[in-house]
């Protein structure tokens, strides 16, 4: 299962060293809003990562939902948590998400399974 996780985030990183890179300024201002976005404010980083894995199912992106599972588990979020914002993302998206809902909990348990 580590392997899921290592692929994921081996490859993220390669491509993200990559674009960053190249200089391209509104690429550059995108990666920088998008950490911004997620810090601490009215609404606190926890809430803020699990209101990116909702919308992140409901867009269908894997490899955001991936990242904001990971982001969401060194927070300290609780699968419980994890479980009742995914079942709000899969009411809100419907039961076209439900293949997501399935490789990200089978992400989930790759996070749990690398503290054994």
């Amino acid at each position: 299962m580590a392997d899921i996780l290592s692929e994921f985030n081996d490859y993220r990183s390669k491509m993200n060293e990559k674009l960053l890179a190249d200089n391209n300024k509104i690429v550059k201002r995108i990666f920088n809003l998008d950490t911004n976005a997620y810090a601490e404010g009215a609404l606190d980083v926890k809430t803020k990562e699990l209101l990116g894995l909702v919308a992140s199912t409901v867009l269908r992106c894997d490899d955001c939902v991936k990242y904001h599972l990971e982001t969401s588990y060194k927070l300290g979020v609780t699968k419980e948590e994890m479980m009742e914002a995914m079942g709000i993302a899969t009411l809100v998206g419907g039961t076209i998400v439900i293949p997501h809902l399935r490789r990200a909990y089978e992400f989930w348990e790759a996070l749990e399974d690398q503290k054994k």
